[in-house]
C-alpha cells in the first residue's frame, strides 16, 4: 500500500484471519510489500470450483471475473458492453452474425497469447458440457457457429435472433486451449480444472483455502489496461453477517457482501464506512420440490403459498419490495397486475384438503445457507406459517456447495430451497431460462421444476426481438408460472454491500453487484 498506516491495516486483516482459525494460511511476503494493496472481501459463500464452465453462484461469478477474461465485460448504469479480450466488433443487420476483432495484447497467465481458436475451443466446450452458465447461449449459440476467421478474428452464426447477446458474452470465459487439453482426464478436464486455471484474467490464484479464504494477486502477464493499484484481493469466507460488518467498522475486510439490512442501518454513521444501498434486478423466493415428496402435488404447492406470511417476509427483509410473479419489476415484459399469492388462510386449507394429507400432520425439510441470517429469517417465518396446516418444518443450515450438490436430483433436493436470483444482464431471458426452464434442472438455480408450457414460453422469447411481441411472451409466461406455484415468490431485495471509503473508483453496475470486479478498484 501507498502509506505504512496502509501496510498496518493489511496486516490488521490478516491477524483478524488469522484469529479465525487461518493460521495454517501461508501468505506470500510480497503481500506485505511498502507498494501493494490487498482488498478483502468478506463473503458468505464458498467458491465451488474453478472451472469457468461449470461453476455458478456469486462467488464463483467473483472468481471468474476477476481470473478469467470474457470476450466482453459490462459496465456502468444501465449496463452497456464493453471490450475484454474483444476490442471491437461488428454485428450484421438481421442481428444473426457477430464478428470480433481479438485485442493482439492479450496474453493468457502462462504467456501465450489468446487467439481465436481459443475461443472457439471454449464456446464449444462449455455447449458441450452444458453446464454453469451454458444456458445463456444454448439454442443460440452452436458448436458449429462459432469459428475462428484468423488468429485474431472470431464470427459467431447464430441460430436465431438474440437480441441480449452482447450482454451474456461477459458470462463465457475464456479458457486456454493448450493448457485445457493437456489435462483433459477423462471429463473434458474438469477435474483438473476444479482446483486449476487456464485464465487470462488479471489475478490469478495464490493461495486458497476452501471455506476458508482464497487469495488473487496480480497476474505477473496482466495486460489489462486501466487498472488500479490493488496487488491482490482476498475472498474471506465469514459466515455471519455480524462479523462481516463489525469486520468493515474495523478495517479488517475492505467490503462486506452480504449484510443484512440491521447491519446497514447499524453503519449508517459508522466512520469511514460508505454504504451502497442500490436497486437491481435480484430476486428471492423459496423453491419447492415439484418432483418429489409433497410438494409434488400442485395443491400443496398452492396451500404452502397461500399459508405464507408475505408480510413477515417483507418487515424481515427491510430494504425490498414483495415480488409480483417470477419477474422483477421494472424489467421488460413485467405485468404489475399478475394476480399472485397472498396470505389466506382459508384457501390454503382447501387447497391442503385436496391433498393426501388433509389435516397435515407432515415434515417437510428446507435448507438455507449456513450463517445467512436473513435466510434463516424466513425459514423461522415459514416454519410459523406451516404451523396452521399442522405441517412441521425441519430447518437444515448447510453449506453453500452441499446445497449445490443437493440440486443435482429430485430425491436429494429438499422441499424448500431459499434462492437469490440476480440478473446476469437485464433482460428477462436472464431469469425466466435459468430459473424455469426444465434444461438448468440439476443446478441450484432450477432443480427440479419442468413444465413443456414454459420450456416452449421461454424458448420464444429468447428468440424473438420485437420487444411487443416479447412482452405479450412473458405476460403468458408469469401466468402460466405462478398458476403452477413452483416458488414462494418472495422479495425484490435493493443490493447492501458496506464499503470502506478508502476503496477508490467504484462504480455500482446493477448486474452480479455482489461479484464484484476488483480490477479497476485502488486503495488509499
Amino acid at each position: 500500500m501507498h502509506t505504512s498506516s496502509h501496510l498496518n491495516l493489511t496486516r490488521r486483516s490478516l491477524l483478524a484471519m488469522a484469529g479465525a482459525g487461518l493460521a495454517t494460511t501461508v501468505f506470500p511476503k510480497a503481500m506485505f510489500a511498502q507498494n501493494s494493496a490487498v482488498m478483502v472481501i468478506a463473503s458468505g459463500q464458498d467458491i465451488p470450483n474453478f472451472d469457468p464452465h461449470t461453476a455458478t453462484g456469486y462467488s464463483a461469478s467473483f472468481f471468474m471475473r476477476n481470473v478469467y477474461d470474457p470476450l466482453v465485460r459490462v459496465s456502468g448504469n444501465p449496463p452497456e458492453p464493453t471490450p475484454a479480450i474483444a476490442a471491437g466488433w461488428d454485428v450484421s443487420e438481421d442481428g444473426l452474425e457477430y464478428t470480433f476483432n481479438l485485442n493482439p495484447d492479450a496474453k493468457f497467465h502462462s504467456g501465450n497469447n489468446v487467439t481465436a481458436e481459443d475461443v472457439v475451443y471454449s464456446f464449444r466446450r462449455a455447449l458441450r458440457l452444458a453446464k454453469g452458465n451454458s444456458w445463456m447461449i444454448r439454442d443460440i449459440v452452436t458448436e458449429e457457429g462459432v469459428t475462428a476467421v484468423d488468429d485474431e478474428t472470431v464470427k459467431f452464426t447464430l441460430a436465431v435472433p438474440f437480441a441480449p447477446f452482447l450482454q451474456v458474452l461477459p458470462w463465457v470465459f475464456i479458457v486456454e486451449k493448450a493448457v485445457v487439453e493437456a489435462n483433459l482426464g477423462s471429463d473434458d478436464g474438469q477435474t483438473w480444472l476444479m482446483t486449476n486455471t487456464a485464465a487470462s484474467g488479471p489475478f490469478a490464484v495464490t493461495r486458497y483455502q476452501p471455506g476458508t479464504l482464497y487469495h488473487l494477486a496480480r497476474a505477473e502477464t496482466a495486460w489489462q489496461a486501466g487498472g488500479g493499484n490493488l496487488a491482490g484481493v482476498i475472498w474471506q469466507i465469514v459466515h455471519e453477517t455480524a462479523t462481516q460488518r463489525l469486520m468493515v467498522q474495523r478495517g479488517e475486510a475492505q467490503i462486506a457482501v452480504d449484510v443484512t439490512s440491521e447491519d446497514m442501518d447499524a453503519l449508517a454513521d459508522a466512520p469511514g464506512v460508505v454504504r451502497i444501498l442500490e436497486p437491481e434486478y435480484r430476486t428471492f423466493s423459496i423453491k419447492m420440490n415439484t418432483e418429489n415428496g409433497p410438494c409434488a402435488d400442485i395443491n400443496m404447492r398452492k396451500a404452502i403459498s397461500y399459508a405464507t406470511n408475505y408480510q413477515a417476509i417483507i418487515d424481515a427483509a427491510g430494504y425490498a419490495d414483495l415480488m409480483t410473479g417470477p419477474l422483477p419489476g421494472g424489467i421488460l415484459g413485467f405485468n404489475p397486475d399478475l394476480a399472485v399469492y397472498r396470505m389466506d388462510l382459508e384457501k390454503a386449507k382447501e387447497h391442503l384438503g385436496m391433498t393426501e394429507t388433509p389435516e397435515g400432520g407432515i415434515k417437510l425439510r428446507m435448507v438455507h445457507v449456513s450463517g445467512l441470517e436473513q435466510q434463516r429469517r424466513w425459514a423461522l417465518i415459514m416454519l410459523d406459517s406451516l404451523k396452521a396446516l399442522n405441517i412441521e418444518l425441519e430447518i437444515m443450515p448447510m453449506n453453500w456447495p452441499d446445497m449445490v450438490a443437493a440440486s443435482q436430483s429430485p430425491e436429494t433436493f429438499p422441499d424448500l430451497f431459499p434462492v437469490y436470483q440476480t440478473a446476469n444482464y437485464g433482460d428477462p431471458d436472464n431469469i425466466a431460462y435459468a430459473a424455469y426452464h426444465s434444461s438448468r434442472n440439476g443446478g441450484w438455480q432450477n432443480a427440479v421444476y419442468n413444465n413443456p408450457e414454459v420450456d416452449a414460453l421461454i424458448e420464444a422469447g429468447r428468440a424473438e426481438v420485437d420487444p411487443a411481441k416479447r412482452e405479450g411472451i412473458y405476460h403468458k409466461f408469469q401466468e402460466v408460472v405462478v398458476a403452477d406455484a413452483p416458488d414462494i415468490f418472495g422479495v425484490l431485495e435493493k443490493r447492501r454491500l458496506a464499503m470502506r471509503d478508502s476503496v477508490k473508483n467504484y462504480h455500482f453496475t446493477p448486474v452480479a453487484s455482489n461479484a464484484i470486479e476488483v480490477f479497476g478498484l485502488s486503495m488509499e
